[in-house]
């Protein structure tokens, strides 16, 4: 970038910033995350609003505590994806229930966890993609660890894959 005294930024130039991709940025505009005016196709990101996604006022880089001693600045935002193999679509309606309702559960904090479920018929496959806070990520984590561990039958390993072919 060129400098840091402008005041518009583009999405890339913030993704580069923030060490992100640029995917990431757009969906944190469109989740209104992260605040942004469309000028013709792209969007612009004012210099406040970038201060204020990375709660970083005035330039400063938010490494130190301020005056009252409590860290600012710092945000920890953790993506996780679970692939889990040999599911039936039964087990992973179950399982996408389970995990759905259990985010609901916290889905009024601010930074409340973003859970995306893709089951895929052909492979038996469930993907889990999970985005958050870090303790949050871990609890949904734990959960499923849970869950799936042994001497649980939520996901039956037998009987059920003869019905595929």
């Amino acid at each position: 970038m060129e400098s840091d005294e402008r005041e518009l930024y583009s999405v890339g130039e913030v993704a580069e910033r923030l060490g992100l991709h640029v995917r990431t940025v757009r969906n944190y505009v469109r989740d209104g995350r992260l605040k942004a005016v469309r000028i013709g196709k792209q969007y612009r990101i004012s210099r406040a609003d970038f201060e204020a996604l990375t709660s970083t006022p005035d330039g400063a880089d938010g490494a130190g505590p301020a005056a009252d001693g409590i860290p600012r600045g710092r945000h920890v935002e953790v993506s996780s994806i679970v692939q889990i193999e040999s599911v039936s679509p039964e087990s992973a309606s179950r399982l996408s229930t389970l995990v759905t309702a259990s985010v609901q559960a916290v889905r009024d904090t601010p930074d409340a966890l973003r859970i995306q479920l893709v089951y895929d018929k052909e492979r038996a496959r469930l993907k889990i993609v999970i985005l958050g806070g870090a303790a949050d990520t871990a609890a949904v984590l734990n959960l499923l660890d849970d869950v799936l561990g042994p001497g649980n039958d939520l996901l039956p390993t037998e009987g059920w894959e003869s019905d595929r072919a």
